[in-house]
């Protein structure tokens, strides 16, 4: 395999990574559910997923996203262009395409935490592999549909979804990142942990 596949890969999932961890860190607030329980008695969705969690990640997210463009741009005149990396589009559709990955990505969880509830799962209880790929699913499903919108409404020249992401992505993307997710996990824990002792 080409390891270009591979930077290709982490370049497009950046942005979805720093919007789904900075909905942790900067998380809090009014819970999305309002606090209130499903027919089942249990929460909707819980104190983890807040309104201030979902807007900040996809801003946070969006903005990783937007100096990547940038930076793409750049490097596709320099000796790095044989890396062909996306800029997602350029300026103005890039705004819509990162939209969907990294509001996506906070959608997939926000979805999985729900089913979470559903199944007896409380806040920060593993639910292998469904916590550590709801993000990454999301993200995807919904770049795909904005993708599609763009594509249809003949507002970008092609379909930026299927040029840009291709099954090696995926592929590498669904193996790596759940093993990121755990590891970041599990510092943020460490770190939390830490803090509250002092």
């Amino acid at each position: 395999m080409d390891y270009t596949i591979i930077v290709q890969a982490f370049w497009i999932v950046i942005p979805i990574y720093i919007a789904n961890a900075s909905a942790v860190i900067v998380g809090g607030g009014i819970p999305i559910d309002m606090g209130k329980t499903w027919k089942d008695g249990r929460r909707i969705l819980g104190d983890g997923k807040t309104w201030r969690g979902l807007f900040a990640g996809t801003f946070l997210g969006m903005t990783a996203g937007f100096g990547l463009a940038v930076a793409a741009s750049y490097l596709t005149v320099s000796d790095y262009s044989f890396l062909h990396l996306t800029n997602f589009e350029g300026f103005p559709w890039m705004i819509p395409i990162l939209f969907s990955l990294c509001f996506g990505a906070l959608l997939g969880d926000v979805i999985e935490s729900f089913f979470k509830r559903r199944v007896g799962k409380d806040r920060g209880q593993d639910w292998i592999p469904f916590d550590q790929l709801d993000f990454l699913v999301g993200a995807l499903l919904f770049s795909f549909l904005m993708s599609e919108l763009l594509y249809v409404l003949h507002l970008t020249c092609g379909h930026w979804f299927f040029y840009s992401i291709k099954i090696w992505h995926i592929l590498i993307l669904l193996v790596v990142t759940p093993f990121i997710h755990i590891a970041a996990n599990a510092l943020f824990r460490a770190a939390r942990k830490k803090h509250t002792k002092n």
